[in-house]
């Protein structure tokens, strides 16, 4: 079942998406979709963690722990934005999707095996197979002074979305080894498990977007972009509700494929749509490699093989 709610949940995020760059294209900007968009599901995840488990336990130190993950989340939010509005639809949402690979190395890094992280050979294809595939299907996308701007801006989103995933990672640490995970940073495994943190994550994003809107735009955000937004935002909330709930209901065998078939199954519509809606020339070959090194990478092999 794992494995059905996570399909579920990256088609609604795939959703999402599709609204973000139909905000755009109707004359609006990515500055008020994200703002609208933020706020909802700021207000999704306090129903999905306090209301929903019923746990309001305040924790301050995850609560600044979740704002500080959410200035990374705002800032990558806005290189997506311009990513979407400068380049590819498909192509930008395949590279910042493609990042899932990436935090291990860093995870491997910063902590090592006496925290559980370990880097093997899978683990090493699959990362190198994902770059291959990116730069092959971006090469022909960042030939002219504009796409090359918008290659900058996915390069930001990508480096960016993966600070974020080792940030959410790292948070995991405070929970499985609590005063130990090192980094000048210690918490009680109660704060650790504070339901308030994705909400100040998603706090955080919110404000930081509505505060960029107010200075850059200066007006109400118009019909498009008001529907889109609350459309995306809606569809952004119903897919996180959809992926914490594969989490909790999966068997091992199906958590060592979730996020792996998330990621996929989200390039794979992103670049459907873009095809299809945009007439976008997707290099299916470039974007294969990428599928294959999140598959290789990402998998939890030792499980699969029992």
């Amino acid at each position: 079942m794992g494995i059905q709610l996570m399909v579920i949940a990256s088609l609604f995020i795939a959703a999402s998406n599709y609204c973000m760059r139909r905000s755009i294209d109707s004359g609006g900007s990515s500055k008020a979709f994200l703002m609208i968009q933020l706020f909802l599901v700021f207000l999704v995840a306090i129903l999905l963690n306090p209301v929903r488990t019923g746990e309001y336990a305040w924790s301050s130190c995850m609560a600044y722990f979740g704002l500080a993950g959410g200035v990374v989340l705002a800032v990558m939010m806005i290189f997506l934005g311009k990513a979407l509005e400068k380049g590819p639809p498909g192509l930008t949402f395949a590279a910042l999707n493609a990042s899932t690979v990436m935090p291990m190395v860093l995870m491997v890094m910063l902590f090592g095996a006496p925290f559980g992280y370990l880097y093997t050979l899978t683990n090493g294809l699959g990362s190198l197979l994902v770059v291959i595939g990116l730069f092959w299907a971006g090469w022909e996308a960042a030939r002219s002074e504009k796409k090359m701007q918008w290659a900058s801006f996915v390069m930001g989103a990508f480096l960016l979305h993966v600070i974020f995933l080792v940030f959410m990672q790292w948070r995991a640490l405070f929970i499985n080894f609590p005063g130990e995970n090192g980094l000048f940073l210690s918490f009680d495994v109660d704060d650790a498990k504070s339901q308030w943190f994705m909400p100040m994550v998603f706090c955080a994003a919110a404000l930081i977007q509505i505060v960029v809107y107010l200075a850059t735009q200066k007006r109400l955000p118009n019909r498009s972009e008001t529907i889109y937004g609350v459309i995306g935002g809606i569809a952004n909330g119903i897919g996180t509700f959809f992926m914490i709930w594969s989490t909790e209901v999966s068997s091992p065998l199906e958590h060592a494929m979730i996020f792996p078939i998330f990621a996929v199954t989200i390039i794979l519509c992103c670049n459907v749509w873009g095809q299809w809606l945009y007439k976008e020339k997707v290099n299916w070959l470039a974007n294969g490699c990428c599928l294959l090194g999140i598959l290789v990478g990402t998998l939890d092999w030792k499980v699969l093989l029992g």
